[in-house]
């Protein structure tokens, strides 16, 4: 099981990496160099429109003058979440002050088992300050789709008992609300606070 969701997610990555190439970067992209992928100038993630945990209706403007890192994922998830939320958790310890200058957005991609209340207990016991976010059905679709986020259900032993297969990267919006950077799984606690620290003084 652990075998096959592995691989799924390394082929999910690539193929994210490569429509990012497909896709092409502005001409104008910044010459700033980050350890993540500059995807500035993509045609692709603008906005979305979601529930956050606490019951309001969210879209990117309500975080305008902030840095925006958004994960897809979900609570049951038993080893890309947590390792990547604990990563941003840590990565801002290391930023310091300039952690408030950011905001972490965890939207989930399991709907049917994620509610308000799960993602409440689930999303700030990281960080007090990260949020949940979720939708319905098709709301969900549509912001995976506006992400180019996969995610597909793995069937387990009953109806409450499945994995789900999804993208296991990070995008990062800058303070102005225009997309970045995406950052690949597993790059660690050090290099997410160094390219958050140079999206904030790009």
């Amino acid at each position: 099981m652990m075998k096959y969701a592995s691989a799924k997610l390394l082929i999910v990555f690539f193929s994210v990496l490569l429509s990012f190439g497909l896709t092409g970067c502005d001409k104008q992209a910044s010459t700033q160099k980050f350890h993540s992928t500059d995807i500035t100038g993509v045609d692709f993630g603008k906005d979305f429109l979601l529930t956050d945990h606490n019951g309001k209706s969210r879209t990117l403007a309500d975080f305008k003058g902030k840095a925006v890192v958004m994960f897809f994922g979900y609570t049951h998830c038993p080893d890309v979440c947590p390792t990547t939320m604990s990563d941003l958790a840590q990565a801002f310890v290391l930023l310091g002050k300039d952690a408030d200058k950011i905001q972490v957005l965890f939207v989930t991609v399991d709907p049917q088992r994620d509610t308000q209340d799960l993602l409440a207990k689930y999303v700030p016991a990281f960080n007090p300050g990260f949020l949940g976010l979720y939708g319905d059905e098709a709301a969900t679709a549509k912001v995976a789709k506006d992400f180019r986020i996969f995610y597909q259900k793995h069937k387990g032993k009953d109806r409450e008992s499945y994995d789900v297969d999804h993208s296991a990267g990070t995008y990062v919006f800058d303070q102005s609300g225009k997309l970045r950077l995406f950052m690949s799984y597993g790059q660690g606690a050090e290099i997410i606070a160094q390219d958050l620290r140079a999206i904030l003084n790009n």
